[in-house]
């Protein structure tokens, strides 16, 4: 027991220590986050968004309120959450000076809950963005936001834990988890580093209260980067397209495929004509890096993937066979999908598709045809299909569109599927 003790006496003094170092010597050694907020907080805004601003009297307006973060002073950029500002039709962003401008809105992506918008102002201060891939759990942050209305607030915490997902159906995501307390209205604002470095913007918070469990969720800035690159340059963002079904590592798969940990993602199959084919990418490479970076998982390549530029140039390490190569493939653009339609094919009647949509749960994690809706008492319902079905081969071979997918059956001779249902693999014969 002493010795846990002890062990314990050291590891606190050692944090202690470090945290202590950095404001003792502008605080006459007080332990502080001062130094912090005195940077960080004038980057932070309220934000208060006005809904049906040109068709009701204004008192009779829908308000809503959240948090920002200017991230480039010289333009005027703030960066916030799309939630926030969603359906907002007068955005009025509010300082620390007590200041206010209308902003103008330059784009949003509600698959990442990013949006950027501009005002015109002088003498603003912004924060630097840290890199948020350098974070570690256990790390101390600083949340800073509008919770409630009551203007700018810091509360304190540490990164709780890293790569959260599951909370934007269809998204993409890589939250940072913290136990900082983070309410209603925090929504935009900033999670910064010991160094006054923005590292993620908070969107998320779960609790059966609806105040802080200590459980909050900030988008990383690496994805906030990306985003607000694209919406300057867009002004909505063009997601990236690789053209392959994707999974996990699995344990088994370490052993069988000969590799040294479990990071990376499984190529399950590839769709004839996507960048993927064209570069020679093929079904059981296991992808471990793609631009230099590591890939940690399925999740994490999905998310560079669409976040990656269209028409860009990359380079992907895969082990194929037990060897390591260099493959460079050029990104292609995902594109809007078709509206649902029904198949010649009498075999699937009552049943229509589209190709897979950025809001079906599956995609990135899946290629194929998505079905949207079965009629009662049809053949396709007879054969079992189900709405949100994801049909990803015929006959052994890959179909990543309708197109495809109807070409594939269109000779009326019996077929083979193979289909995805949430986390099952299925597969049949149509006759």
């Amino acid at each position: 027991m002493r010795l846990a003790m002890n062990t314990l006496g050291v590891a606190f003094t050692v944090v202690a220590t470090v945290v202590f170092s950095l404001a003792s010597a502008a605080h006459d050694g007080k332990l502080t986050f001062a130094p912090v907020l005195t940077e960080a907080i004038p980057a932070v805004v309220s934000i208060q968004v006005e809904q049906g601003a040109r068709r009701r009297p204004r008192s009779n307006l829908g308000v809503s309120a959240g948090s920002g973060v200017i991230i480039d002073a010289r333009e005027g950029h703030v960066v916030t959450n799309h939630h926030v500002i969603a359906r907002g039709e007068r955005i009025t962003v509010a300082l620390k000076d007590r200041r206010s401008f209308e902003a103008e809105l330059i784009g949003s992506d509600p698959d990442t809950d990013i949006a950027l918008l501009r005002i015109d102002a002088e003498n603003l201060q912004a924060l630097p963005l840290g890199d948020s891939d350098e974070l570690a759990v256990g790390d101390l942050v600083v949340a800073i936001g509008n919770p409630f209305g009551f203007g700018q607030t810091a509360t304190s915490g540490i990164v709780s834990a890293l790569g959260r997902s599951g909370f934007i159906r269809g998204g993409y995501e890589d939250f940072i988890q913290t136990d900082a307390s983070i309410n209603q209205g925090n929504s935009g604002g900033a999670l910064v580093d010991l160094d006054g470095r923005l590292v993620g913007i908070n969107t998320v918070i779960v609790s059966r209260s609806g105040g802080s469990a200590g459980l909050g969720f900030a988008v990383p800035t690496n994805i906030v980067r990306a985003v607000t690159e694209q919406l300057i340059e867009h002004g909505e963002v063009h997601r990236g397209l690789l053209g392959v079904s994707i999974g996990d590592v699995t344990p088994d798969a370490v052993e069988a495929l000969g590799l040294k940990s479990d990071k990376g993602a499984v190529v399950a199959s590839v769709v004839p004509g996507s960048a993927a084919e064209a570069a020679g990418i093929e079904p059981d490479d296991v992808i471990l890096r793609m631009g230099g970076e590591d890939v940690k998982n399925m999740q994490d390549l999905r998310n560079r993937v669409a976040l990656a530029s269209a028409g860009q140039d990359v380079e992907f390490v895969v082990m194929r066979g037990g060897k390591m190569r260099t493959i460079e493939a050029t990104i292609g653009r995902v594109v809007e999908v078709d509206t649902p339609r029904s198949l010649s094919a009498s075999s699937l009647a009552g049943a229509t598709f589209r190709d897979l949509s950025r809001q079906h749960r599956l995609f990135g994690r899946v290629v194929g045809v998505e079905v949207v809706e079965v009629e009662r008492g049809s053949r396709a319902g007879e054969l079992g299909l189900e709405s949100g079905d994801v049909i990803t081969g015929v006959n052994g071979q890959a179909v990543g569109s309708v197109g495809e997918f109807e070409t594939a059956v269109a000779d009326g001779t019996p077929y083979s599927i193979e289909l995805q249902r949430g986390n099952w693999q299925l597969s049949g014969v149509v006759r």
